[in-house]
């Protein structure tokens, strides 16, 4: 299996439970595969991901490169190329450009021949001319679909849109009958998002004659949207109950509508930043693996001019080598001895000083004591009990750690840092990874994350926060990287950082300090994993 194929298949796993990791693999897919067909899917992909996320505008950049990947004249891309002009489509309506909406579904119905998606296409074809007003247009394509369809879900959705659209065209035309079919049958479906819709235009079309029946509608679609955690519906369903409750008593409902609406706009403009900042790292990346590419060649020309003259230096190079040998020996004795005194020198500050070591768990604990508005006892129980094994014994710091959940528990610990203002994803924490890595250097690295993450809420009023772990030969990469303030010039580092570096030299790595294009922070540690 390629590697491309394997990021392909790491981003579809994430689809449902981490759509921030879902995205990063997608993009590294369209980075390393060589297979025209998968990196059109993956943009796709993207393009849905954003899509979903209210970014329509990054949606339409990302079906367009997907596009230039795909050809018209290979069968087995067309069915990516409907997709695609598909999405487009459903952008353009939600962008109100309804007249470049029916040319896209117009082109996606050039390259589709499987039945149940261009009833889909012709229904959001019949939608978007429904949108526009031209009620006509719209009331031929449903009457045209109907009878074609099936699945009862899809049924239900035109029929429901068609008894809109008759409503809206022909005022006085009772819809209730064919609205309360289309609710009836994704009742029957168990289709909440249906029955969503159905109260909606249930709510809308009884808003002017009978507004107790539309009252009624509305809070079934408040309940509903709530159900099913879906924000925009919930909006649009306080805003019809604004609009049908009694003033004295829709105060209460106006006031959940601008904290929604607030948090919504905070939400999807932050989901914006991350896709952007992990498609600018993945870009700078790629440019990075092109200049090691272009290194590496340099090396093997230079190895082959270097084999020419190989005859003539072979003696040379005997005596060079055993004196490499013996000097790798003494520097492998001398880097041993080194460690073991940088950490005994880590374990005689780590016992003269405790508050360093135990500041970051009880400043933790006092976060989540202040800020969780449900506090969890047993997780306050657990960590409390580590604090308090951890002051009776401190000289015995670094413990080895073999939990074989431990990418759980450090994916638990730095995730518990994100607020209501800082947004903290992870990329690649994943089990296979940590298996690699020993227990003591994962205790090391344990307080390194936990001093980042801590120094980041202290110092850096960054909005998102990306945690990488990767795998690169016989290494592991970590990088750090926020949108903060960044660390000002001629700073003088405290404590914290002073002993991370110690810690770092301790696991044999090295960090790098810099900032993303002149912005936030970016903190990279390597290490070998043996």
């Amino acid at each position: 299996m390629s590697q491309a194929s394997t990021d392909y298949e790491r981003a579809t796993s994430f689809l449902d439970k981490q759509i921030d990791s879902a995205f990063f693999y997608f993009n590294r897919a369209v980075i390393s595969s060589k297979d025209s067909l998968q990196i059109a899917m993956a943009y796709n992909q993207m393009a849905v991901i954003q899509s979903d996320a209210s970014d329509y505008f990054g949606a339409q950049e990302s079906l367009s490169t997907s596009l230039r990947f795909l050809n018209e004249r290979r069968e087995d891309h067309h069915q990516c190329l409907a997709s695609d002009y598909n999405e487009l489509g459903v952008a353009g309506i939600n962008l109100k450009a309804y007249r470049s909406a029916l040319e896209y579904f117009d082109q996606a119905l050039r390259f589709s021949k499987d039945e149940k998606f261009r009833l889909a296409i012709f229904n959001n074809k019949a939608f978007t001319y429904q949108e526009m007003k031209a009620y006509p247009q719209a009331l031929k394509i449903y009457t045209e679909i109907l009878p074609k369809t099936v699945r009862k879900k899809t049924y239900a959705r035109i029929l429901n849109n068609m008894a809109t659209a008759k409503a809206l065209y022909r005022p006085g035309y009772n819809a209730a009958p064919e609205l309360l079919k289309a609710l009836e049958i994704r009742r029957q479906e168990n289709d909440l998002w249906g029955q969503n819709s159905s109260f909606t235009h249930l709510a809308d079309f009884y808003a002017a004659s009978r507004p107790d029946s539309a009252l009624f509608y509305a809070n079934a679609m408040y309940s509903i949207a709530r159900q099913i955690s879906s924000p925009d519906d919930e909006l649009e369903a306080l805003g019809h109950l604004i609009k049908l409750t009694p003033t004295n008593l829709a105060k209460k409902y106006f006031v959940r509508f601008q904290r929604l609406n607030d948090s919504l706009v905070d939400a999807r403009n932050s989901s914006r930043q991350q896709f952007a900042l992990i498609r600018y790292h993945a870009e700078q990346s790629k440019a990075e693996n092109l200049q090691l590419q272009k290194e590496n060649a340099e090396k093997k020309y230079q190895v082959a001019v270097r084999n020419l003259l190989l005859f003539v230096i072979v003696v040379v190079i005997i005596a060079v080598a055993i004196i490499m040998i013996v000097w790798l020996r003494k520097r492998k004795i001398r880097e041993e001895r080194e460690k073991q005194e940088a950490i005994l020198e880590t374990r005689r500050k780590t016992s003269k000083k405790v508050h360093d070591s135990l500041s970051n768990d009880i400043y933790l604990l006092m976060k989540r004591i202040k800020h969780d508005s449900v506090l969890d006892r047993q997780w306050l129980l657990v960590h409390s009990e580590d604090v308090y094994k951890r002051s009776r014994d401190i000289s015995y710091e670094i413990l080895s750690d073999n939990d074989e959940f431990f990418h759980e528990r450090i994916g638990e610990l730095l995730k518990s840092f994100g607020t209501e203002n800082t947004k903290v994803s992870l990329v690649g924490n994943d089990e296979a990874l940590w298996h690699k890595v020993g227990g003591d250097v994962r205790s090391e690295l344990k307080l390194i994350l936990k001093e980042f993450m801590v120094n980041m809420q202290k110092h850096s009023k960054a909005a998102n926060v990306v945690v990488k772990f990767e795998t690169k030969g016989n290494n592991c990469s970590i990088t750090y990287i926020d949108d903060g303030v960044g660390i000002p010039e001629n700073t003088i580092y405290q404590n914290g950082l002073t002993y991370t570096g110690t810690r770092i030299k301790t696991i044999c790595g090295h960090i790098n300090f810099g900032t993303n294009d002149g912005r936030g922070l970016r903190i990279e540690i390597n290490f070998p994993f043996a």
